[in-house]
């Protein structure tokens, strides 16, 4: 028996990640469309958390948002600790939210909503032009 796509990615991960990118670079769907290669009814559904993207479609867009792809992958199953996996060269708003999602002490919801307090405590108070 085959399993599907969607009981290994956390599609709602990938497509609030895809719009944060998109709204933080000013670009629409279209654009994005033309730079990953995925179609932008393609992009909207996964955005609104209705649509399943395959394989290729989630390599081409873990690549455009230059993440680790096991930040979308579903750990529902998972009953060991896992680790929060990130590269050197994320920002670190990326990587305070891995170890936010990673936190057992934390719902999704409240995990989700710490992330988004620091993303606009951080652009409010990093210095422009860096990293």
């Amino acid at each position: 028996m085959a399993l599907k796509n969607e009981q290994f990615v956390n599609t709602n991960e990938l497509g609030r990640a895809i719009k944060r990118r998109r709204e933080e670079l000013g670009l629409s769907l279209r654009d994005v469309a033309d730079v990953t290669d995925v179609s932008a009814s393609t992009l909207s559904r996964i955005e609104n958390g209705t649509g399943k993207p395959d394989a290729d479609n989630i390599a081409r867009l873990t690549g455009w948002l230059d993440m680790p792809i096991d930040r979308v992958m579903s750990r529902q199953s998972a009953k060991k600790v896992e680790a929060v996996v990130y590269y050197p060269h994320e920002a670190t708003p990326e990587i305070v939210e891995a170890h936010l999602r990673a936190d057992k002490n934390l719902t999704a919801e409240t995990a989700n909503a710490l992330s988004e307090l620091f993303r606009v405590a951080y652009k409010q108070f990093s210095k422009p032009g860096k990293k």
